[in-house]
């Protein structure tokens, strides 16, 4: 008998605790089931083959007739989805599996005809099926062909964590496993083990990043503009369903720390403040300005077209606090600045460029714009992704 390893490949494995179960139970009342065959190669019946091969035990065969490799490979996923014990993840991933196989067969030849006839959508016949909708068909593919992408980088013990449920790690953010295979190897083994979460892991790896970088000095000098977009401390908050959180994206600051910004001391006497702040670090902000010595006036709001939904809420929104400080230094002449800006977002956590240009063609010099993402005509840009040299 042939063990073809592709075909071995779909077998869901079982765990150390159900593989001495059936070996106990094959031990006790013999193999009962015939093993699968095709061609000589076996479909179904690995485990009790190498338990049979391990004790010398009889069994029995039975042939199935299928018309050629990919039909075989069709067969072994549709009876794995047929067992009762899978996991969500498991299942998630043969019906992945299985609808990339069908793919590949999109017509039949009937006899009655003499042309192809295309067959129902794969998707909603698979589907219709398993009882899921068809875009948690093609859902499913994406997932089956990420682990499939990380056994292949990371080791089929990476695929098995994840489909047994042993790993912690969310169906879109799979492919994350190679690139901290790449990056921190050594916590690759803690979260396959379900010791620590993708998400644990991947702040860890941001973290050491940042701690590698060298941390810019702060400004000097006193500004008559202070314009900031602090990295609130967001959590798990998730960007997008096929992303990561956004901790993972950046380095955030506690509220403390913020307030510990030295914004009062960089603050001329006569100085504007714009801080950008969320629904959420809203109340926070507000306080924050009180205790760095301004008074709030106006808030800007940006409408970016997108966002996340929370209790009901949809929030496609943030916010430009502005306050002063000693008095208002804004040009009360020529176009006023807008209360409210309707621009889509185009990258996470980028404000749009024209709010800066608004206030810089409505405020004096000199300017400081905190946390920013490079450097800008009329201001004195500071933040870890800005290059002075």
């Amino acid at each position: 008998m042939e063990i073809d390893n592709e075909f071995r490949n779909y077998i869901r494995p079982l765990s150390s605790e159900e593989y001495d179960k059936l070996e106990a139970s094959i031990l006790s009342e013999g193999i009962r089931d015939p093993l699968v065959i095709w061609q000589g190669i076996l479909l179904d019946g690995y485990h009790r083959y190498k338990i049979a091969q391990e004790h010398g035990l009889e069994y029995k065969t039975v042939e199935v007739e299928l018309p050629d490799r990919d039909a075989a490979k069709e067969w072994i996923l549709v009876n794995q989805l047929g067992r009762r014990n899978l996991t969500e993840q498991e299942a998630s991933y043969y019906r992945g599996k299985l609808y990339s196989a069908k793919k590949q067969h999109q017509y039949i030849h009937p006899k009655s005809v003499e042309q192809n006839v295309l067959r129902l959508d794969t998707a909603e016949e698979l589907g219709k099926q398993y009882g899921v909708s068809h875009m948690t068909i093609k859902r499913d593919e994406q997932f089956s062909q990420a682990v499939d992408k990380v056994a292949n980088e990371v080791g089929t013990e990476a695929r098995n964590a994840i489909l047994s449920g042993q790993a912690k790690v969310p169906k879109e953010r799979v492919e994350q496993l190679i690139e901290i295979k790449h990056e921190a190897p050594e916590l690759i083994e803690p979260i396959l083990s379900g010791e620590i979460t993708i998400s644990k892991a991947m702040r860890e790896i941001q973290r050491n990043k940042n701690e590698s970088k060298p941390k810019p000095e702060l400004p000097k000098g006193k500004y008559r503009v202070i314009y900031a977009d602090p990295p609130w401390p967001v959590g798990s908050i998730t960007m997008d369903k096929w992303k990561s959180p956004i901790e993972d994206k950046y380095p955030t600051m506690s509220i403390e720390d913020i307030g510990n910004l030295p914004i009062n001391e960089l603050a001329a006497d006569e100085c504007s403040l714009f801080l950008w702040t969320t629904h959420t670090f809203l109340p926070d902000a507000l306080r924050l300005i009180e205790e760095w010595g301004f008074k709030y006036f106006c808030c800007i709001t940006w409408d970016k077209g997108n966002g996340w939904t929370q209790n009901g809420f949809h929030k496609r929104t943030e916010f430009l606090l502005y306050a002063y400080k000693g008095g208002i230094n804004i040009d009360q002449y020529g176009q006023a600045i807008p209360t409210i800006i309707t621009e889509p977002s185009t990258q996470h956590s980028k404000k749009p460029d024209t709010i800066r240009e608004l206030i810089k063609n409505k405020t004096p010099e000199p300017r400081l714009e905190m946390f920013a993402r490079g450097n800008y005509e009329g201001w004195l840009c500071w933040g870890n992704e800005v290059n002075n040299e």
